[in-house]
């Protein structure tokens, strides 16, 4: 998921321009470990991963040196009443004492502006090529969940009296998002390319156990995985995956504990010209653990969602740096205990130029680590 560069590899052994060598992530920039609250999974719908944080070429090699991303991100979800219950119990606007049941529906909004810095080192690290990041966020989150609560309060030697009322609850939030650090190792071996991860959550963003909206998630959390691209220079085929685990920390405000969470993201691209692709990208996410801890009032609410849709991607010059702009939207659908919606990226990366060759003749290995 790292910013990078593509550069031409010259001529083919057909005698043709070959096609441009991405030689790390640009598309991977498609998302974050953290965005508007109400659109993900777990406590209340909510997680550490957002799917489609990796995209295509998330394995392939990255130019040494320092390298800057900006993200736009925007999401518009919405969920029905498992999602809003959860919600309810968490900001405390029903007594654990209730055995309640909510007719209701909450839908959100979100937009956030995303920096990325990478440095990428260029001494091997076990044979590969090591890169650390950090990712920080801000902007706004708005919320709203509208339906009727019905149920009966237990009153401890009383009988139990019913209980019925309409909620209408709305607000929304500016802030920065928590703070995400990462480091990441990536081998290639011809068109073959690997890589493996290690990320995690500094829980440090706004959040208030109390509201609606939130930006940050209220509990740290782990996530590591691995990953594999399949890229041909000459052709301009590419194929990647990258599949991960996240363990949650327990949220010390609710004393509420996700499940583990497993994510798979995909991506696949075709260059149609040296500095224009097209492609696909999706994931697939599911909690494979329950929910715990003593403030959980639902239960395992285990989450899952599927999504998919296109990308389309610039490569350019910026001085004596390499441009790249991204364009990419999810539809998301076959959802369970969790909003789904929409989501679209903007993403701009700039990082070091690649050497470009002063011959016509390629290097006996079209790609190198």
């Amino acid at each position: 998921m790292k910013p990078s560069d593509c550069k031409l590899l010259g001529k083919s052994r057909r005698g043709r321009e070959s096609f441009i060598r991405p030689t790390a992530a640009v598309l991977a920039f498609a998302a974050v470990a953290w965005a508007p609250k109400i659109a993900l999974a777990d406590e209340g719908g909510v997680s550490f991963w957002i799917p489609g944080f990796f995209g295509s070429l998330a394995a392939t090699p990255q130019q040494p040196g320092w390298s800057l991303a900006n993200i736009y991100y925007h999401t518009t979800v919405s969920a029905g009443s498992d999602v809003a219950l959860a919600h309810e119990f968490r900001i405390g606007r029903i007594p654990v004492n209730l055995s309640a049941n909510l007719t209701a529906n909450v839908s959100a909004t979100g937009n956030l502006d995303m920096v990325i810095p990478t440095y990428v080192f260029a001494t091997p690290v076990l044979g590969g090529q090591a890169s650390a990041s950090v990712i920080a966020a801000y902007g706004r989150v708005s919320t709203s969940l509208a339906g009727i609560l019905s149920g009966a309060l237990t009153v401890p030697g009383f009988v139990s009296i019913p209980f019925t009322r309409a909620d209408s609850i709305s607000d929304s939030v500016w802030g920065f998002g928590d703070v995400i650090p990462q480091f990441a190792l990536r081998w290639n071996a011809g068109v073959h390319n690997f890589m493996t991860y290690l990320t995690g959550d500094v829980p440090v963003g706004a959040y208030d156990s109390t509201r609606l909206s939130n930006i940050g998630i209220g509990h740290g959390a782990i996530d590591a995985g691995g990953g594999y691209t399949y890229l041909n220079p000459q052709t301009g085929h590419e194929f990647s995956a990258v599949l991960g685990f996240t363990y949650n920390f327990l949220n010390q405000s609710t004393q509420y504990q996700n499940g583990v969470d497993m994510h798979l993201d995909w991506g696949a691209s075709q260059f149609l010209t040296k500095q224009f692709l097209v492609g696909a990208v999706g994931y697939v996410y599911k909690e494979v653990g329950c929910d715990s801890g003593s403030g959980d009032h639902v239960g395992c609410f285990q989450s899952q969602v599927v999504g998919v849709g296109p990308q389309i991607g610039f490569i350019f010059p910026v001085g004596d740096m390499q441009g790249y702009l991204n364009f990419k939207g999810y539809g998301e659908f076959a959802g369970k205990n969790r909003p789904d919606g929409w989501n679209a990226w903007v993403t701009f990366v700039i990082s070091p130029a690649a050497p470009t060759s002063t011959t016509t003749t390629p290097p006996r290995r079209m790609m190198t680590k």
